[in-house]
């Protein structure tokens, strides 16, 4: 310790506290309680890498596309760390509740930040209904083969319901419980989905059902299928203002996730491609009909339950941050602002995504299963949107701060031609197939920002002067007597020497 430094801490145990506290506009959440083990457990569990690794076994069993497919799974993987890299580059500078809906403000405006809200929330409302449906399903299958065979669609709609009021219970409880309990859960799945998978003997004659041909050509269609596999690989940006070290612990975990998580892939694919996929396939999908034994079935069905609802949590909360944000800026209804006094979670937001969760699966299992080529299209559209959103963003925010480099440059540039030409690729496809819910709903979520803008504009103006709020400094996390936190006219945050001095009167007069 320096001569200086030693000298400051003296001083500040003579100085008081000022009245006039400076506090962040996300204190509420609970400020540097998560480590990077609780930031990768959040990330791994909405990505649920234990259920895309049966999915994508599934296409390299059936329609074996050999070492083309390995080879569009990996060059996938290396496009979706390339986004990461977009991403990082506001989580080394910004913490924020909204992740990429508040890093999108930072380069491209209040309009853009409005699309990339919309596509977020039909993106991990879209996860969610789809996993929390898979839940159900799994848990009724499980009950079939203990021998508790109900007919209907009665016990997957009870099983839903209990599933929404255990994942709200859970996020609610606390953020850290969570994490830690769905990252054990998930570390669990990956082990018990690998072992059966090593463990099978190499061309064991398990036979699936006839599957449905892939809605585009093969190789495409799994580069979609692992884009859509990994997506929540950011969700750990949601947690910024709650992480110990959020510029450092969740720029890693957002860089490391996608690279962990496609290496996964490859190696399922390449299992697959070696015989090794087709027990795990049949017994998830046919059951002991595959040929597979009681106990194998029952191990995997268990295996991706776990997996399929560790991500149900990681939406929730994920999407329960995304609406607290919102929340706070009065986008949506300051309700959504409303923190838990005990939990310091956003108790309201969770409520509501978990109820929308379960209302969406509900309408799924009864109506939309047939239709999932259309529901996963849509959900594609809106991680697409937001992908390529934030890359443009990361272009302008970059460049407007002058940190631009080639690297940073060629990236994000590559994203964002890529994923608009994905957006347009996945409308046309889903027009020539007839599947016109997917065009119109990119038209949807492209002119959100404008409608959303309007609305805004003429019902609560004011909202539109705080979007993009993020975490900043505050008063406690100056050293006592090292100076006095102020806030400008514009917002911004100032130490100045003493209060009421002339800098303070010139930076509330909006001078400088």
């Amino acid at each position: 310790m320096t001569a200086a430094l030693r000298a400051a801490i003296a001083r500040s145990q003579d100085v008081e506290s000022p009245l006039d506290q400076v506090y962040s506009p996300l204190r509420a959440l609970g400020r540097r309680q998560l480590s990077l083990i609780d930031l990768v457990g959040q990330s791994l569990s909405t990505i649920a890498p234990a259920t895309g690794m049966v999915f994508i076994a599934l296409w390299m069993t059936t329609h074996r596309p050999g070492i083309g497919g390995v080879l569009a799974i990996a060059v996938t993987t290396a496009v979706v760390s390339l986004v990461a890299l977009c991403i990082t580059q506001f989580t080394r500078r910004l913490a924020a509740a909204g992740s990429l809906y508040s890093f999108v403000f930072q380069g491209l405006g209040v309009r853009a930040t409005l699309v990339t809200g919309t596509a977020l929330i039909v993106g991990y409302l879209g996860i969610s209904i789809s996993v929390m449906s898979q839940t159900a399903r799994s848990l009724v299958d499980i009950g079939d083969l203990m021998g508790n065979d109900v007919p209907g669609p009665a016990p997957w709609l009870l099983a839903i319901a209990l599933l929404g009021t255990a994942v709200a219970a859970i996020t609610v409880r606390g953020v850290r419980f969570a994490t830690r309990a769905i990252l054990i859960v998930e570390i669990l799945s990956l082990v018990l989905i690998v072992t059966i998978m090593l463990g099978t003997p190499k061309d064991t004659q398990a036979n699936t059902t006839a599957l449905p041909d892939a809605p585009l050509s093969l190789l495409p269609f799994l580069a979609m299928l692992t884009v859509l596999s990994m997506a929540g690989f950011e969700s750990s940006a949601f947690f910024g203002p709650e992480a110990k070290r959020p510029l450092v612990t969740v720029t890693r975990t957002v860089l490391v996730s996608p690279i962990v998580v496609g290496a996964l892939f490859v190696f399922t694919a390449c299992a697959a491609l070696l015989g090794h996929g087709s027990v795990i396939v049949g017994a998830y999908f046919d059951g002991t009909a595959s040929g597979a034994s009681w106990g194998v079935v029952l191990a995997v069905k268990t295996g991706m339950t776990c997996s399929w609802f560790a991500s149900t949590l990681g939406c929730a909360q994920a999407g329960s941050r995304l609406l607290y944000s919102m929340g706070v800026e009065r986008v949506l209804p300051a309700a959504l602002s409303h923190v838990h006094p005990r939990f310091r979670t956003p108790y309201v937001s969770v409520a509501l995504f978990a109820a929308a969760s379960v209302a969406g699966a509900i309408l799924y299992v009864l109506a939309a299963d047939s239709a999932s080529a259309s529901f996963d299209g849509v959900v594609e559209i809106g991680l697409i949107a937001s992908y390529t959103l934030v890359a443009v963003a990361s272009l302008r925010f970059l460049r407007r701060i002058g940190e631009d480099t080639i690297v940073t440059r060629a990236g994000a540039s590559f994203v964002a031609v890529l994923g608009a030409g994905l957006l347009a690729f996945v409308a046309v496809d889903g027009t020539r197939h007839g599947l016109w819910v997917i065009p119109a709903a990119l038209a949807i979520i492209g002119s959100s920002g404008i409608l959303w803008h309007e609305v805004l504009r003429r019902v609560r103006p004011a909202s539109l002067t705080t979007i993009g709020a993020f975490d900043s400094v505050e008063t406690a996390d100056l050293l006592p007597g090292a100076g006095f936190l102020v806030v400008a006219e514009d917002g911004s945050r100032h130490i100045v020497a003493d209060r009421g001095g002339p800098l303070e009167r010139r930076l509330n007069d909006g001078r400088n």
